[in-house]
């Protein structure tokens, strides 16, 4: 699989949504998403109709990785402003940065992507990680398990 991706400047961006403490092993997004899904609505000030899954990993998650280390996971919509935020949500904010913005088409069950990305792309690069939030955009193309969903991933990086 060859990958190119865009490298984007990201604008900082304010989100409200859902959290959650998970791991790769028990696993939660299942349950984020229908909790978001359900009062998603309540949410004012949306600037589109995307939504965010975002990943805050701690620090040196990926030096020594283990599918039991656990991360925080969201599920987010983008607004122009953290007023009124509905019961049982939180804000989170997107520092700016560089990214490496991958189109992805396929179902969200199938990993393989991102074993690519950290274990062939970013070696080869130019780049390192950086020490921000990764996060997909679900736009009006995804389709969850459906292999001709599409999404965008988006993974913080720096020069090396």
């Amino acid at each position: 699989m060859i990958l190119t991706p865009s490298i984007v400047h990201l604008e900082p961006k304010i989100l409200i949504g859902r959290a959650v403490k998970t791991n790769l092993i028990q696993n939660k997004t299942a349950t984020l998403w229908r909790g978001f899904m359900g009062s998603r609505h309540q949410i004012t000030k949306v600037i589109n109709e995307d939504l965010f899954s975002i990943q805050v990993y701690p620090k040196n998650y990926f030096d020594s990785f283990s599918p039991a280390t656990y991360f925080i996971k969201w599920a987010a919509k983008e607004v122009s402003s953290m007023e009124n935020i509905p019961d049982e949500m939180q804000s989170i904010s997107l520092k700016g940065g560089m990214y490496a913005v991958f189109d992805y088409k396929g179902s969200s069950e199938d990993h393989t992507i991102y074993e690519v990305i950290f274990t062939e792309w970013l070696p080869n690069s130019d780049y390192i990680l950086d020490d921000r939030p990764h996060f997909e955009i679900l736009g009006e193309k995804y389709k969850n398990r459906d292999e001709n969903s599409e999404e965008q991933l988006w993974i913080p990086i720096k020069i090396k």
